[in-house]
């Protein structure tokens, strides 16, 4: 963890029109993994670890919901970068999965 530096976070709508299901949860997991960063998502009171499938899964995370992305370490900015690049991308699920 930098010292002294600020965490970035990050309001981004889910627009995949079945939301956070199993196989977008999976390639969140997979991409936020390569980070020694932490990265966590946020709706309202609710927290996910993006490093683990279960804890997104239990978010619940629909279409049309807000997050909020926060990445806090290291490679903060590159993981940020992804990661919100792969939710504007519905996760890179195919249409109709």
């Amino acid at each position: 963890m930098k010292e002294g530096m600020d965490v970035l976070t990050k309001v981004i709508k889910v627009t995949d029109q079945n939301g956070l299901h199993l196989r977008p949860a999976t390639n969140l997991c997979k991409a936020a993994v390569k980070y020694d960063c932490s990265i966590t998502f946020s709706r309202g009171d609710s927290h996910a670890d993006a490093k683990s499938v279960l804890s997104l899964l239990a978010a619940m995370v629909k279409q049309g919901d807000s997050i909020t992305i926060t990445c806090d370490g290291v490679d903060e900015e590159s993981a940020m970068e992804e990661i919100s690049a792969l939710i504007d991308r519905d996760m890179d699920v195919p249409k109709g999965n």
